[in-house]
Formats: structure tokens, sequence, C-alpha cells
């Protein structure tokens, strides 16, 4: 049944991908392993390849097929960061909690994206991970080729910085453009090369930094000395709150969550000691 599972999960958006679905769905359905009105959505849906007849199954109440074995590898990357956030304590930890599933339903079928900075810096901030929690550094490296890894380019380059703009990226996780549905949520990785300067800036949404390297230096208002942290401190920013983090000498690897208001732009907040901090070393 694998291979049925894998065209019936078959990536959004392709040419031919709602057809495949549809076949799927028609060989499962003779299985009798979904019912004639799940069939349905796949069948009204085979001409749309961009149609995700889960969303529409979800809608109607109708219950969702069975996940491709292919999505493993990202559903024990869930388990493992969801383990690991209910351990941490900060002001949000209910907000983050609440968010968090045990079981996150049926994986999306994603195309991976691959990018430069998770290439390079990924495999040594999963090595320095490892010491100190290798359950999740396994998951995040065999899950890593799957995921869908972006380099965020809504700030201003002139504004953001030459450095950051080339020197990450995020990969979700939960929610947003991720393999496991969230409604206004967000769960993912986040990955900065070592001693970029990301700028002071703020947004809408509550957000936690859960640092899985460090030391990494912070600062929660623009103009205010930089607070050097480990790694497995939790960060926590309340909505609108300005904050700034400068990469030490190792990769920056975190889980990011936004327990709300993801949808909203975050925007940079002006300051004049930007130099001074990206020549500063830390670590």
């Amino acid at each position: 049944m694998t291979g049925v599972l894998t065209l019936l999960h078959a990536p959004l958006g392709q040419p031919g991908s709602g057809r495949l679905r549809y076949g799927a769905a028609m060989a499962l359905w003779r299985e009798g392993v979904i019912s004639s009105e799940v069939l349905e959505v796949y069948r009204v849906a085979a001409a749309h390849d961009a149609r995700d007849p889960l969303d529409v199954l979800a809608e109607r109440g109708l219950p969702l097929p069975p996940a491709a074995r292919v999505d493993l590898p990202l559903r024990h990357l869930y388990g493992a960061a969801r383990d690991y956030l209910l351990r941490l304590h900060h002001p949000g930890a209910a907000e983050v909690r609440a968010g968090l599933p045990a079981d996150p339903g049926p994986g999306r079928a994603m195309t991976p994206r691959p990018n430069a900075v998770a290439e390079r810096w990924l495999p040594e901030a999963c090595g320095l991970l490892s010491a100190s929690e290798p359950m999740l550094a396994d998951a995040i490296g065999a899950a890593s080729g799957a995921l869908s890894w972006i380099t965020y380019d809504a700030y201003p380059r002139a504004t953001i910085g030459e450095a950051f703009a080339a020197g990450h990226c995020f990969a979700p996780i939960l929610g947003g453009d991720a393999p496991f549905a969230a409604a206004d949520f967000e769960l993912g990785l986040f990955l900065i090369a070592p001693n970029v300067l990301y700028r002071d800036h703020r947004h809408a949404a509550p957000e936690l930094y859960a640092p899985l390297t460090g030391p990494h230096g912070w600062r929660f208002r623009a103009g205010r000395p930089l607070i050097v942290k480990p790694a497995h401190q939790p960060v926590w920013n309340p909505p609108h709150q300005s904050h700034l983090t400068k990469v030490g000498a190792v990769p920056f690897l975190s889980l990011f969550v936004w327990t709300r208001d993801v949808n909203q732009a975050a925007q940079v907040i002006p300051a004049d000691d930007w130099a001074t901090l990206e020549g500063l070393a830390i670590g």
C-alpha cells in the first residue's frame, strides 16, 4: 500500500497530480480503505492540481486517508520537537503547549526545497546538538532533506543587512507552508550562519525561540546591551517586542513557534549600533 499512499499524497501543484491522487484514491476505495464519499472528493479535485483534498475532507468532517510512509521522518521530527518544547519553562509555555497536538494529523506531501545555508551549516549545528539532545539532532538530520527550506525575503535588504539576507533560512514543520497543518500557529526550524547579526525587528506574533546551539547574543530593545545566552535557554518575545540576535561563533539553530498572527509581517527597528554589533565576536 505504500506506493499507493505516496501517489495519494502527490505534491500539490504539479501537472497531473490531481489525476494521480484520484487514481490512488480509486485503488484504496476498491480495497475498502476509504469510503465512496471520500473518493468523490478526490474525483472532483482531480481537475485541480493545486487543490488539497485533505482540506475539503476536513471541512466536510469526512475521515482522512492514511498518511504516506514518506512522511515518517517528518512525523518523527515533529514528535521530537514537541517533546523538547514541552519541557521548556517560559512565559508563553501555555500558548505553545495549546498549539502542539500529540498527533499533528496526516502529513501533506510537499516538494522538498534545498537551501545553500542549510546545506552548509545544518550538519555542524546538528553535530553540536547531538551532544545534549541526540534524539532531536537525529530527527532533524533525518528529516532535513524532506523539508522546504525558505530564505525570508520580505525584509528590505538595505535595512535587514546583506549578511542576514543571504545567511539564514527556516523550515516550517507545523502550520503555514508545512508538512502538517495548523490554523494561525507555526512551528519550525530556524538556521543562521555564524557571526551574522539579525537586526532589531518586531512583529505581532508572540514568539518562542528555543535555541539548540549557543552561545548567542540577544537584546530586547534597540540600543540596549547584548545578553549572551547559552543553548537550551528559551527566549519568549511578546507581541510587538523589539528583539535582536547576534549569532556566535557556531551556527544558530533554533526551534521557533509563532502562536498567533502568523501572517502579519515583521518590521525592522532602526538602531545606530549595527555596524559595531556586526563586528562583535561571541564565543
